[in-house]
C-alpha cells in the first residue's frame, strides 16, 4: 500500500503546525530505524523546529558515523511541569521561597517580606508538555518501543502521534499514519515524504541523503533482499545524485566488525544445526555465551544475513538471542515458500515482512529447551502454512490426497511378476537427520515435554532486522 496525497499532506500540516518534536526508534535499534529518526532531525531542525531524539538503549558503535548520531539522547526529558502560582496582592513581596520533603510529602514555604499571603491566593496547574508531536519511525506497534512506551504511556496518550513505518504487520496506531508496504525501508518512505514537499526537497543535504541512503542499504542488504524494488533502485541513484556517500555506509556497516562481534559470530556458526526434513537452519546465543565473549546481544543479528540465510536446502533460518534484559528474541529469514510474517505472528504473536520477521519468548526455564521447543512450533506452523498453500490451490469440491507421514516413504510397485525383488530405498535429501537433531526435536513430542514457552510482543526484524 503506497502513500496517498492525503496522508502526505495530513503528516506534512501537522510538523508545520508543532514546535515541541519528539522522535524516537524501536528498542534494540536498527540503521533503518535509526538513520530514519536521524532524518528527521535534520530536516525538521533546518524548519527551525524544536527536536528531540531518544533511544534508550546505545545504538550500535558501527553507526556513529551516521550524521547527528551525538545528539541522540538515552533519556526522555521530564514531560511534565506542576505549576503552584501564588497570586501577590498589592503591597504584598515576597522575601523568602524554599521547601522541604518529609512523610512523601513537599512542603512550599513562601515567606513574605511584606503583607500576608492567604489560601485563595494560592492556583494550581499543569504545565506545558515538554513535546507536543511524537513521531516514530520504523515500528510496527507502540510496545516494541519498550520501557520507552511503558514508562510514559501517558505522554503517548495525551500528545498527538504520526505513526511512519514500511511493515505489514503494522497496528496503524497513531493519529496520523504514513505507512507504506511497498517501500523497502522507512528510509524510503521518508524520501517519497520529503520529496512531496517542494520547499523540504531544496532542504535534503548530503549528510541527509546519506542517513536515507544508510536505511536503503541496510534493509535490503545492499539490495539483495527480496523486498528490492524497481523504484528502491531508483531512490538509491537519485540519492547518490544528491551526494550521499555510498562508500561511507558500505565500509562502517559491512567492512567494520569489532573482535568481540567476530567471536560471537563464531560460537553461532559452530551452533548451526539444520532439520533437513522440516527445512530449517537454526543457531542459538545464550546469555552466558555473551558474558563469555564480552559481546552485546545487538552483535549477533548480523550473523543471520550474512551467513545463516545463505544455507541452502532449508526454507526457514532463525538465530535465537537471550537477551541481557531477559527473555528471548527470535529473528526469521525465509525463501519464497514461506512467509515467516504470518507464521511468526500465527504462532508466535510476532510479525514483520513476508520474508523477515521475528518474535520474543518469555517465561521459558531453560534457554536450549526453550529453543528447541519453538523450533517445533516452526515446523508445526511451517506445515500447516504449506498445507494451506496446497488446498487454496486445489478445485473448489476437489479432494485431498491421503497424507504420508514425512519419515515413511512409500514403497515401490513391482513393475512384472518375474522382476526382481525392488531394493531398500535410499531415503531421500529432505528426509535425512543431520547432527540428530530431528532425535531431539521429535523427543518434545514426547509426555515428558517441557512446559509450553510462553510468546509475547512482535519484533519486526531489519537489521537484518527487516
Amino acid at each position: 500500500m503506497s502513500l496517498s496525497p492525503s496522508e502526505l499532506s495530513a503528516a506534512t500540516r501537522a510538523i508545520l503546525e508543532h514546535q515541541r518534536i519528539l522522535i524516537v526508534p524501536h528498542a534494540n535499534v536498527d540503521p533503518d530505524a535509526l538513520s530514519g529518526a536521524l532524518a528527521c532531525f535534520q530536516l525538521f531542525r533546518s524548519l527551525g523546529k524544536d527536536v528531540t531524539v531518544v533511544c534508550p538503549e546505545s545504538p550500535p558503535e558501527s553507526l556513529q558515523f551516521m550524521p547527528g548520531f551525538d545528539r541522540v539522547e538515552k533519556e526522555l526529558a521530564e514531560s511534565q511541569n506542576f505549576i503552584i502560582t501564588v497570586n501577590l496582592e498589592e503591597g504584598v513581596e515576597v522575601d523568602k521561597l524554599r521547601y522541604t520533603v518529609e512523610d512523601h510529602k513537599v512542603n512550599i514555604i513562601v515567606v513574605p517580606k511584606h503583607g500576608r499571603i492567604r489560601p485563595h491566593q494560592i492556583s494550581l496547574g499543569e504545565g506545558e508538555q515538554r513535546y507536543d508531536l511524537i513521531i516514530v519511525v520504523d515500528t510496527a506497534d507502540l510496545s516494541l518501543l519498550g520501557s520507552l512506551y511503558t514508562d510514559h504511556i501517558d505522554l503517548f496518550s495525551e500528545v498527538p502521534v504520526l505513526n511512519i513505518d514500511h511493515h505489514i504487520s503494522n497496528t496503524r496506531y497513531g493519529q496520523l499514519q504514513l505507512i507504506d508496504t511497498t517501500s523497502a525501508s522507512v528510509t524510503e518512505v521518508l524520501y517519497h515524504w520529503f520529496n512531496h514537499v517542494p520547499e523540504w526537497r531544496e532542504k535534503v543535504t548530503q549528510d541527509l541523503a546519506t542517513l536515507l541512503l544508510t536505511g536503503l542499504i541496510t534493509d535490503t542488504r545492499s539490495f539483495q533482499n527480496p523486498n528490492t524494488t524497481p523504484r528502491s533502485l531508483e531512490v538509491a541513484a537519485q540519492l547518490l545524485d544528491l551526494g550521499a556517500r555510498q562508500q561511507e555506509i558500505i565500509q562502517n556497516i559491512y567492512k567494520t566488525k569489532p573482535l568481540t562481534t567476530l567471536k560471537i559470530w563464531g560460537r553461532a556458526l559452530n551452533r548451526i544445526q539444520i532439520d533437513d526434513r522440516a527445512g530449517i537452519a537454526w543457531s542459538s546465543i545464550s546469555r552466558e555465551d555473551l558474558a563469555e565473549m564480552g559481546a552485546e546481544s545487538k552483535e549477533v543479528s548480523g550473523i543471520l544475513d550474512e551467513l545463516i540465510s545463505t544455507i541452502p536446502d532449508a526454507d526457514v533460518h532463525v538465530i535465537f538471542t537471550e537477551m541481557e534484559e531477559g527473555g528471548i528474541k527470535a529473528s526469521m529469514r525465509s525463501s519464497p515458500a514461506i512467509d515467516v510474517n504470518k507464521l511468526a505472528a500465527k504462532v508466535f504473536g510476532g510479525g514483520g515482512h513476508p520474508r523477515a520477521a521475528g518474535f520474543r519468548v518469555a517465561g521459558y526455564r531453560n534457554f536450549q529447551l526453550a529453543v528447541l521447543e519453538s523450533v517445533q512450533k516452526i515446523r508445526e506452523g511451517m506445515e500447516s502454512q504449506k498445507h494451506e498453500g496446497d488446498e487454496a490451490v486445489r478445485a473448489p469440491g476437489e479432494a485431498l490426497p491421503p497424507r504420508t507421514p514425512a519419515a515413511a516413504p512409500a514403497p515401490r510397485k513391482k513393475e512384472t511378476k518375474t522382476s526382481p525383488p525392488p531394493k531398500q530405498s535410499r531415503p531421500s535429501k529432505g528426509k535425512k537427520q543431520s547432527g540428530g537433531t530431528l532425535d531431539v526435536i521429535s523427543a518434545l513430542n514426547a509426555p515428558a515435554a517441557p512446559a509450553s514457552v510462553e510468546e509475547e510482543e512482535e519484533e519486526s526484524e531489519a537489521n537484518g532486522n527487516d
